[in-house]
């Protein structure tokens, strides 16, 4: 039995991830338009009457501008904190609204979802794993900084959508004003293709087999040399750049081990990835 996942969308101007099985699937954000999700998914043949939930990581409008529309018209539950869906000011009726509790699995036909909060600038920020069959995909972005949650989850995956959000490098140089280039990187915004990395290199499973690089920033970041960085160091793991414009393909994933020798936890200083990003 497998996993099947796949990007919608992925950045600043929209941001939706499904992962389901054969009979049962989930959304975690529906940050473009309901009609655009129907169209992306007919693309890739997937079914919207697999889709049993969306699932909701914070109030940002690229993570809700189609959650109202969508549940309504599929009379889809939306799981939200209540603080999140006050804070989002979107109707979502209350028959629809479902809760959770961090680190307490949610049940969804036959797929597991446990939220856990995560560090970023919104009022009840949370990301999500997604289990079925002892097949664990994680959804991890839009994280201010790796704190111990994010890598006790990340161990986990055999798949996941995580942040690489800016090379530090175009942010420091590019045109931002100083107070948004604080907020990116302040702890609460987002993280950089290099602590990305780091992420990888130090705690990357053995039996990962995908990596979704998710939320670039359209003007920090650019998809050939975050999946360049991160190529040099997946031996068996298939790294694919999530696009902010197009859906991705979907990936099967397994319990399959990755027979290959697992990458040295080696710091970023001493694999001298500065000098690969910096040089």
């Amino acid at each position: 039995m497998s996993l099947f996942i796949t990007s919608l969308n992925s950045g600043s101007n929209g941001n939706c991830y499904y992962v389901g099985n054969e009979h049962d699937a989930i959304l975690v954000d529906a940050g473009i338009s309901c009609r655009e999700i129907e169209r992306r998914m007919a693309r890739l043949d997937l079914s919207m009457s697999s889709v049993k939930a969306l699932f909701i990581s914070h109030e940002h409008t690229d993570h809700i501008s189609g959650a109202a529309v969508l549940s309504r018209k599929y009379r889809l539950p939306v799981y939200i904190t209540p603080s999140t869906i006050r804070q989002a000011k979107i109707h979502i009726e209350k028959s629809l609204q479902q809760t959770f509790i961090a680190d307490e699995a949610i049940q969804i036909g036959s797929l597991s979802v446990t939220p856990f909060v995560k560090h970023h600038d919104a009022i009840d920020p949370f990301s999500f794993m997604i289990s079925y069959n002892d097949i664990k995909v994680g959804v991890i972005t839009d994280i201010g900084k790796v704190c111990e949650r994010v890598i006790h989850y990340f161990r986990q995956c055999h798949a996941c959508f995580l942040e690489t959000n800016y090379d530090e490098k175009m942010l420091d140089e590019g045109g931002y004003p100083i107070f948004l280039k604080q907020r990116i990187r302040g702890g609460k915004g987002h993280i950089s293709n290099a602590q990305a990395l780091e992420l990888f290199l130090q705690h990357k499973p053995a039996f990962m087999s995908h990596l979704l690089l998710s939320h670039l920033s359209k003007h920090n970041n650019c998809p050939e040399l975050v999946l360049e960085l991160f190529k040099k160091h997946a031996e068996n793991v298939k790294v694919v750049v999530a696009s902010r414009y197009q859906e991705t393909e979907v990936y099967t994933i397994t319990k399959e081990i990755n027979i290959a020798p697992e990458i040295p936890r080696l710091s970023l200083r001493e694999e001298n990835i500065q000098m690969t990003l910096f040089g």
